[in-house]
């Protein structure tokens, strides 16, 4: 029987604090004991929140200009102990660990970081440790512990709390841990392929997906995987469907064949070209693609 647990505890070490207010006021409506670390610390304590410092619970301060905070094994011991498990359970009581029930971290913003040209070094500084090895640690231990890995999930978060008086289910728990490989899977990828230099070696990974129209037919789902506004500017219309980025595929390399510094203007149905022109402005490179086949 999944007896919902009623969360005690709370670890919480995030970059962005956009929407963390309200969820930390929660907790400690909830009567949560939150532990912290570094910016987010103070952020709750300038909400008039008691907070107790993650270095009281370790006895070590944040060292290596912040690169070593939480990893320790008074916070992961806390995190991974198996509450049924008789030995775990006196472990965490000859060591004086504390069980954490609640896992919330936003990891730092690595992929924000390369788009913006930053440095090698400030790239690299960006690659979260002691955030990427909580997530795991919380997600692995989802039959005792709820992980919150992204501000994405602050709100979803906090309508559970809320509903729930501050219980969760094993199946909730379970949940939250499948978005948090996700989170770490991704953020994984992400830096495998900015430091990757082999072409034999491949990883993707998309976390925004858009719902089609339909499929390739009316009666079948689509969906596309990626950000597609970050790839083209959609000017106006309906929501697309599967065949309509089979267009602006075939569109895209047919224009790629010709020069790439000249307005051109393809114009596609169903995988086929109707009509294309390269002229010196856009407008007349429409209207001459167009005549290609104006029916």
């Amino acid at each position: 029987m999944d007896i919902p647990k009623k969360a005690k505890t709370a670890l919480i070490s995030v970059f962005h604090k956009d929407g963390l207010g309200p969820v930390v006021q929660k907790l400690n409506e909830l009567g949560v004991t939150i532990y912290s670390t570094g910016g987010t610390e103070k952020f709750i304590k300038d909400l008039g929140i008691n907070v107790i410092p993650v270095e009281a619970l370790t006895s070590y301060p944040s060292i290596l200009g912040g690169r070593v905070k939480t990893l320790h094994p008074k916070v992961f011991g806390g995190i991974l102990a198996r509450r049924e498990n008789e030995n775990d359970l006196s472990q965490l009581d000859l060591f004086e660990i504390p069980e954490i029930d609640i896992v919330i971290v936003d990891l730092y913003p690595f992929e924000q970081t390369v788009e913006s040209g930053a440095s090698e070094q400030e790239i690299i500084e960006k690659i979260d440790i002691g955030g990427i090895s909580l997530i795991r640690a919380a997600a692995k231990n989802y039959k005792d512990v709820i992980c919150v890995s992204s501000m994405k999930q602050y709100d979803a978060f906090l309508q559970l709390m809320t509903t729930s008086n501050g219980k969760t289910s094993i199946e909730g728990r379970k949940e939250f841990a499948v978005k948090a490989f996700a989170v770490s899977s991704h953020y994984d990828s992400a830096i495998f392929n900015y430091l990757n230099k082999s072409e034999l070696a491949f990883r993707e990974s998309f976390d925004v997906v858009s719902t089609l129209r339909y499929g390739e037919n009316p009666h079948q789902k689509g969906y596309f995987y990626g950000n597609l506004d970050k790839l083209f500017d959609k000017l106006h219309g309906k929501e697309l469907s599967y065949n309509n980025l089979l267009d602006v595929d075939a569109a895209v390399n047919l224009m790629n064949e010709f020069k790439d510094d000249v307005p051109t203007f393809a114009i596609l149905k169903h995988n086929n070209a109707c009509g294309l022109a390269q002229r010196n402005t856009l407008k007349q490179a429409y209207v001459d693609a167009l005549a290609g086949d104006p029916i």
